[in-house]
């Protein structure tokens, strides 16, 4: 019998910590971070990890363990997971995966299949190079002719998910797209929910959301790392409400720019967020409303 298992996605600021909270005390579950930042100690207010009091009192699991300086990738994402899941199931406990990073999401839930076998060094550092000669925008133009609509779902600056999807492409002869689309063999029966506000009210929230991550100091937090890591030299201090900051510290922008730059990458790394999961038919789009939560609860028990 395939392991149950209710899957809770949307954008930035959307609700999905509340949600899945919910479920988790009606069906007696536990919560899996899909979250590809959160995944890092010390990246706390930026990434808007649940405090213990917003927890309440539920198992969260795929948090605050690995060092910024420490690499992990999507494969090692669905490695763990995986065995997290069953270790919840075990126990008699449902599963709910939470979190906006759509690759890391599907990936898990779809059985994708990554293999060493599509990994090419040189190819992977004549990009490198080309990027460091030309700009990560030189490098994004040939993911967008290769695969343009993985390329929509991924942010220019992103070097290292757009250099692996070019090395995909040139090693197996695949696009990332048409190996995602690739029938699967299923792990889990789940629910997949996406939490789906008006477009004007998302973007308020997330201005919101920003303006309480600076109350609760998040520029010291920014600072701590930078001093830390040395700068930007770290792939996970690239994450938005963090990489901002650091053109502030080294006296190239103000404050209020900087301010201004954070929820306008928020924004539209919620439109991207949002491209994601649109593709998805299995999805349940949730519409945020009073009895939003009564509406995932009759599909969980009329699916699972």
């Amino acid at each position: 019998m395939m392991t149950k298992i209710i899957v809770i996605a949307g954008p930035t600021a959307s609700g999905k910590t509340a949600l899945s909270i919910e479920l988790a005390k009606i069906f007696d579950g536990e919560i899996v971070s899909c979250d590809s930042m959160q995944i890092y100690k010390g990246l706390n207010i930026g990434t808007a990890k649940p405090t213990e009091e917003e927890k309440g009192n539920i198992p969260h699991h795929m948090i605050d363990f690995l060092e910024p300086s420490e690499n992990f990738s999507v494969a090692d994402f669905c490695d763990m997971a995986r065995k997290k899941i069953e270790e919840i199931a075990s126990r008699g406990k449902l599963p709910i995966l939470v979190g906006g990073t759509g690759l890391y999401i599907d990936s898990l839930v779809n059985n994708v299949d990554f293999t060493k076998e599509n990994d090419n060094k040189e190819i992977r550092e004549n990009l490198e190079k080309l990027a460091q000669t030309y700009g990560n925008e030189a490098v994004y133009e040939i993911l967008l002719e290769i695969d343009p609509e993985y390329a929509k779902t991924v942010h220019p600056n992103n070097l290292k998910r757009v250099i692996r999807a070019i090395e995909f492409y040139k090693v197996s002869g695949m696009t990332v797209t048409e190996h995602n689309n690739l029938e699967k063999i299923p792990l889990y029966k789940y629910v997949y929910f996406c939490i789906d506000w008006d477009r004007e009210i998302l973007y308020d929230r997330i201005n919101k959301r920003v303006d309480i991550m600076l109350d609760l100091g998040i520029e010291d937090e920014a600072k701590m790392l930078y001093n830390k890591y040395n700068g930007r030299k770290l792939t996970s201090l690239q994450s938005i409400g963090y990489k901002e900051f650091f053109d502030y510290f080294e006296g190239n922008k103000t404050y209020e720019e900087v301010v201004e730059e954070i929820k306008q990458n928020s924004r539209r790394y919620a439109k991207r967020q949002l491209t994601w999961f649109r593709r998805n038919e299995k999805i349940h789009w949730l519409t945020p409303s009073e009895n939003m939560v009564e509406k995932a609860i009759e599909i969980v028990k009329q699916e699972l």
